[in-house]
């Protein structure tokens, strides 16, 4: 499922936002910017929704924060001004799009599943980092020229964690997105196959599988 940060300071709009929202999407919650930066330190989202006036950090300045770290997660901005300055502003610091209140919440699920639409396309086809490449078309990995046979499960697995480095996934969210939530599949199906990517990858210098203990895994760039 996909996950969206919601940064709202007011609790009633939260509430009302996540209800509308929680049979599509996997919400986390944060009343102001700081808290949010929190979140985002410990857990992958795909998506946030963001209002502008906070207590602690603002979404101006929440936005302008994560751009200048280099995290390009879809940002939409949700807020009750709606003056040119205002979306200019909002623009000019990174947000992907912006919508007034009340919230029309077919607007917002209509404009959600098209910035979800951009995001899929922009990370498909493959990750290149120094000698490694990944192809989606392919399901398959080279490093150096040479190729690296991958199953379907460690290549999803690889590819996930690559398209976030730094980023630490837990174990039920990779069993999720790459095995299903219906699977009955056991955590440590998790840690065989990164084993396995370990092994064939140990000549690799671009990347390393990291463990961190209790939490889950991510990919770290060398």
């Amino acid at each position: 499922m996909v996950r969206v940060l919601l940064v709202e300071d007011d609790a009633a709009m939260r509430l009302l936002t996540k209800t509308k929202l929680k049979n599509e999407y996997e919400i986390l919650e944060a009343a102001d910017g700081l808290k949010a930066l929190e979140i985002l330190d410990h857990n992958h989202v795909d998506l946030m929704i963001v209002d502008i006036m906070m207590p602690n950090m603002n979404g101006y300045e929440f936005v302008e924060s994560l751009r200048e770290g280099g995290d390009l997660t879809p940002v939409i901005l949700l807020t009750a001004m709606d003056s040119f300055e205002h979306k200019k502003k909002g623009f000019e610091r990174g947000i992907d799009d912006y919508l007034t209140k009340p919230v029309d919440y077919e607007e917002l699920k209509w404009r959600m599943e098209a910035i979800l639409r951009r995001a899929k396309i922009m990370h498909e086809s493959q990750i290149s980092i120094g000698g490694l490449v990944l192809s989606e078309k392919t399901m398959a990995g080279t490093y150096e020229g040479r190729t690296i046979e991958l199953t379907e499960k460690e290549f999803e697995l690889l590819y996930k964690l690559l398209s976030y480095p730094g980023v630490l996934f837990t174990k039920q969210q990779l069993m999720d997105e790459i095995w299903g939530y219906d699977t009955e599949t056991e955590y440590d199906t998790i840690k065989t196959y990164i084993s396995r990517l370990r092994k064939k990858f140990e000549d690799c210098t671009v990347f390393e599988l990291v463990s961190v203990r209790g939490l889950g895994y991510k990919a770290e760039i060398r």
